[in-house]
């Protein structure tokens, strides 16, 4: 199996936000006349006539230094400190391994500066799924970075719909709808999970269950004890599944 790169990824928290809006210096420096440039960076006139002409937002740049320590550049004040450092290294990051997988969790509790977002790095193994869950506090927002995959929805009190995502596909998920996201292809599957929340959480299906009663459950639904007994208390994340899907039922 070869590995494969994840290409740029870029999430804006505005569905209707465009490129057309964002602050471009480029665009700010052609519609600044080249006497004011001059006056604000003390340069002749001339040192601006190959400015662009027009905005540059995605653009072929030129290669970068490998030392990264060529390129820090600390002012007066000193460097930023790691509670307010822009740059997070989740590639650094010990993943949390289940059956099933593993997961890499990105929130403010390890990056302070991104008060409101959060995130997931969600690997699931042939024939196992991300368990069935919903989010209290956020929409969710899914990028396929590898695999296939397969979630079914579920929006109170009758709607039901199910989706099949291959890499590089985008996914979304309103608040409060029940989920899940299963691996049907033959490699990993890996997709990141994303949420506008200030923690990454959610509410899971099996661990609700397993806190609640169980006559309560057994009115509702008519499980047998010998399933409700099995139920974990604590959050699995992933479930594992037979690597053959054929043999699973719909």
């Amino acid at each position: 199996m070869t590995s494969r790169r994840p290409s740029p990824t870029i999430f804006f928290d505005q569905g209707d936000f465009d490129e057309n809006g964002t602050f471009l210096v480029s665009e700010m420096f052609a519609r600044t006349p080249k006497s004011v440039l001059a006056k604000n960076f003390d340069a002749p006139v001339e040192a601006f006539n190959d400015l662009p002409e027009k905005e540059l937002y995605i653009f072929n740049g030129t290669p970068q230094p490998k030392d990264i320590q060529k390129q820090n550049i600390t002012g007066s004040a000193g460097a930023i400190p790691v509670s307010h450092a822009y740059t997070y290294h989740w590639s650094q990051q010990k993943p949390y391994e289940v059956p099933g997988g593993s997961v890499k969790i990105l929130d403010p509790t390890t990056f302070p500066i991104a008060a409101k977002f959060s995130a997931a790095l969600v690997t699931v193994k042939p024939g196992a799924m991300r368990e069935m869950h919903w989010h209290t506090s956020s929409d969710e927002w899914d990028y396929f970075l590898q695999g296939s995959g397969r979630a079914t929805i579920y929006r109170a009190p009758d709607a039901g719909r199910t989706f099949d995502f291959t890499a590089g596909d985008v996914g979304y998920i309103p608040k409060a709808d029940a989920h899940y996201v299963e691996n049907t292809g033959t490699e990993d599957l890996i997709f990141l999970e994303v949420l506008q929340a200030p923690k990454f959480s959610d509410i899971s299906v099996a661990q609700w269950l397993a806190l609640t009663p169980k006559q309560t459950i057994k009115d509702h639904l008519n499980l047998p004890d010998s399933l409700l007994d099995k139920i974990p208390k604590e959050k699995t994340i992933l479930k594992q599944g037979n690597r053959n899907m054929t043999a699973l039922g719909q």
